[in-house]
């Protein structure tokens, strides 16, 4: 009872953590710093930022450039010492802040930066100041007006101030989170994102859990129970819906988009290799060991229930195994965080969704030793089989960082051995029931391997269906498949205008916001555009690309104005800008969810 008490105490303490963290919604950047400029009686540019409550500016990252690139000499007050999480020891403007620039030239550049206090640190920001107007604006609309005179100023800005603006769907930023939260409130949050937890609890990426937390009770040999399994895996689920939680609140405070990073080409690539480690121990190449410290802790002493503490520890560490790993809900969570600041309720779903996803462990755990392998030649086996499991893992994870060529041939490989090990695993001395089913599902896995092959030589790039050129190519004469080449690009608002003004009047925009770095991406430019319902529900529909994978200037204001959180995004546009109602696509998708709101963006125009 002393356990489960501290388990229940340390979910009190989490949850009353996350909503004493709530920090206010963040406002709008141009709402947080106003700039302004004049010009002073000798001659100089002051520059001056309004600052909202709760904000601050860094003295160190104000900066001016010439038209030609050139840095001018701009001239700051000493600010106050702040030791930032983010840049360390650096000196921050409160409530204002002013810099001065000698013999300023016509029109220039002022870069600034700064953060919400506990709050979202804003990436650098790039202004136009033209000396003439006295105005700052976006760098974009400046960089037209270098070169009219002063007669012509007031009527640039008249145009650009008169140009129709995108008018963006009522529910264009509408997350999971924020569905939930309008139909039933935090309950519904809570029990929503659990039993999205559970769901994703059966999925191939969070598998490997499974045999980290079946190592874990062996330890206890014959003395595990069912209340000792309950204990041992509740403080294993705790931790790891602990870390889910702390996720979010990282997300909160930094103000980045963790997304972008869980699904970067090093995240995935770090996590594959990982998986890979994990299986050749398994195998025996080599055997990992926790220190003793924690060896000591993890040991089964009764007493002092000594294992406590080592499985939170594990439970923890596991979050970064299956963390880059499931796209939609925490795709979600990750994406309200990012928008909103709301540390208590993004945090609070995360908590919840890792619950979820420890439900299915802790029956397991609490069934007891009945249904565990015991030591000996089986378990040895078994941790074979794992490792053949953590091997298909990190294949699957790494899969869109590499052709799909090279991807086949490692399910291939993969396939080959496993169907190997399991026919010749397979002995007299088992049960004749054993046998043959071992033996079975070894030739099934050498004929899927041998299958794959052939997939290879034919162009398949779908490993559960390699035969799938052959259908195609017998087949009737199908609509092309959408590729990522057929796309048209846009870097800046006026680009996306311009493509939008160019189409049909009845033909819908289709822009897709997508990165080299997202994984995301990848997956959905190899499984879902190439799917042919999707090539029927995109004809008639203009494809524009925003690739920000150099994320510059230009391309953030566009994500600004079109309230783009990040990678992958898809939005229809129709020919008048205004964005098709719940067409939205955020995250991960289906080729089915692509087609349903191609034909809606369609049917509505």
């Amino acid at each position: 009872m002393r356990i489960a008490s501290f388990v229940l105490a340390g979910i009190a303490l989490l949850i009353t953590a996350l909503a004493a963290s709530a920090t206010d919604a963040p406002l709008p950047m141009d709402e947080a710093f106003k700039p302004s400029v004049e010009r002073t009686a000798d001659g100089r540019a002051l520059v001056r930022w309004q600052l909202a409550d709760g904000y601050y500016l860094y003295r160190e990252y104000l900066g001016a450039k010439d038209d030609a690139d050139k840095s001018l000499d701009l001239q700051t007050m000493p600010g106050t010492t702040k030791d930032d999480p983010n840049f360390g020891s650096t000196e921050i403007y409160y409530k204002s802040a002013s810099a001065t620039i000698s013999d300023p030239p016509n029109s220039f550049q002022v870069t600034y930066q700064g953060c919400q206090d506990h709050g979202l640190c804003y990436p650098p920001t790039t202004k136009s100041v033209n000396m003439t107007t006295l105005r700052i604006g976006d760098s974009q609309a400046f960089a037209a007006l270098k070169t009219n005179s002063a007669s012509q100023v007031s009527s640039a800005f008249s145009k650009i101030a008169d140009e129709p603006d995108f008018t963006l769907s009522d529910d264009h930023a509408q997350t999971m989170i924020d569905r939930m939260l309008a139909d039933g409130g935090l309950t519904l949050l809570v029990a929503g994102f659990a039993g999205f937890g559970l769901l994703l609890a059966f999925t191939p990426c969070v598998f490997p859990i499974y045999p980290i937390v079946a190592a874990m009770l062996a330890r206890e040999g014959e003395t595990l129970t069912a209340r000792r399994g309950f204990v041992l895996s509740s403080s294993y689920v705790l931790a790891l819906a602990g870390a889910f939680g702390l996720l979010g609140m990282a997300a909160a405070w930094s103000g980045q988009n963790l997304q972008i990073a869980l699904q970067s080409t090093y995240a995935v690539g770090a996590i594959a290799t990982l998986f890979v480690i994990l299986a050749l121990s398994n195998f025996g190449l080599f055997h990992l060991q926790l220190p003793a410290s924690i060896t000591a802790r993890m040991a089964p002493t009764r007493k002092r229930g000594g294992s406590v503490p080592g499985a939170m520890i594990l439970g923890f560490s596991s979050a970064l195994f299956i963390g880059p790993c499931v796209t939609a809900p925490l795709a979600g969570a990750l994406l309200y965080i990012a928008r909103t600041g709301d540390v208590a309720v993004g945090a609070l779903a995360l908590f919840a969704l890792g619950m979820g996803k420890g439900i299915p462990l802790i029956v397991m755990a609490t069934a007891g030793s009945n249904f565990l392998p015991k030591a000996g030649a089986w378990m040895e086996n078994v941790r074979h089989i794992f490792g053949f499991l953590f091997l298909a893992t990190a294949l699957w994870l790494a899969s869109p960082l590499f052709a799909e060529s090279l991807v086949l041939l490692g399910w291939a490989l993969l396939a080959l051995a496993f169907g190997v090990f399991v026919f010749t695993t397979a002995t007299a001395t088992q049960r004749p029931g054993l046998v043959v089913l071992s033996r079975t599902a070894g030739l099934a896995s050498i004929l899927w391997g041998a299958l794959l092959f052939v997939g290879i030589g034919l162009g398949a790039t779908d490993p559960l269906n390699p035969l799938a050129p052959l259908r195609s190519a017998t087949g009737s004469a199908s609509v092309a498949s959408i590729e990522k080449g057929m796309f048209a690009k846009a870097s800046s608002t006026s680009e996306l205008i311009k493509l939008i003004d160019e189409a049909p009047v009845q033909e819908p925009t289709l822009l897709y916001v997508t990165a080299d770095w997202c994984v995301s991406c990848r997956s959905i430019e190899r499984s879902v555009l190439p799917s042919p319902e999707v090539a029927r529900a995109l004809q008639g529909v203009r494809l524009v690309t925003l690739d920000i994978s150099q994320l510059d200037a230009a391309k953030q204001a566009m994500m600004s104005q079109l309230k783009v959180i990040g990678p992958p995004t898809m939005l229809f546009l129709e020919s008048d800008r205004k964005e098709a109602a719940s067409t939205r696509l955020v995250g991960e998708f289906s080729a089915d969810d692509l087609a349903e709101a191609a034909l809606k963006a369609r049917t509505l125009k």
